[in-house]
């Protein structure tokens, strides 16, 4: 079996980042001129809480260059697709338990320092939108989001290094493959603060890559993990 051309893999997933960074500039920037949202563009640009439809626009862009480097991956990469990588079981039910598990076990961890500007993520999606708008974020955040991490991240990064890595033991490819990914995942979400968190958060999911072979434990995980910081708004903005 031909190794993932690791290098290649790497390389075209940070020009997929860079390309998604650049699309989401550009839709976010289309949807502020068809709304004739006031200031314009660099207005948005300086907005703690955007309106939902440029967050959403943000992600679509997001979305389309992480595409492209799964896409390099498996047609250029020589990264084979694992075997009914989406395909669910009735078991995988117990990574939902683990998402929201790991979801307290992170504010738990978090909770004696303090920090004012945690919730900062959550705000920045969701502070400004209500009704469709907000539906609209949570499906993507809660649905869509891990989906695409979890094939980047994991079924594309985390794989490329633990399976195509030379000049080491299969089990150094694999921790360098869990610690990679899972740094490149919390430095992809720009947010210092929960840089610890998403770190330990992705070594997890690695791991349950690692472990299960399929990517539908993680993207559960991931997904319950969202959902229950979602929840957590909805119930402070019913309390008031």
């Amino acid at each position: 079996m031909n190794r993932p051309r690791v290098v290649a893999i790497v390389v075209a997933s940070f020009i997929g980042f860079l390309v998604g960074e650049i699309l989401a500039l550009v839709l976010e920037s289309l949807g502020a001129l068809a709304a004739n949202f006031p200031g314009g563009v660099d207005a948005l640009s300086k907005v703690a809480n955007p309106p939902w439809w440029a967050n959403a626009l943000g992600l679509i862009g997001l979305w389309i260059g992480f595409s492209s480097a799964i896409y390099f991956a498996h047609h250029e990469g020589r990264l084979a697709t694992l075997p009914n990588q989406w395909r669910p079981k009735l078991s995988d039910l117990i990574y939902v338990v683990l998402g929201v598990a790991f979801q307290f076990l992170i504010d738990l961890a978090y909770k004696p320092f303090h920090f004012k500007s945690l919730n900062h993520p959550v705000n920045h999606l969701f502070k400004a939108t209500h009704g469709a708008g907000f539906l609209a974020i949570a499906v993507m955040t809660v649905l869509f989001a891990p989906f695409f991490e979890e094939w980047f991240f994991r079924g594309v990064i985390f794989r490329a290094i633990a399976e195509g890595a030379t000049g080491m033991s299969r089990r150094a490819a694999l921790i360098l493959g869990v610690l990679v990914s899972a740094v490149l995942f919390g430095l992809a979400h720009a947010e210092a603060l929960q840089f610890v968190g998403l770190v330990a958060l992705g070594v997890v999911l690695a791991i349950l890559v690692h472990r299960t072979k399929r990517l539908v434990p993680s993207y559960l995980t991931h997904a319950s993990f969202n959902a229950t910081a979602l929840v957590a708004v909805i119930l402070q903005r019913a309390g008031h």
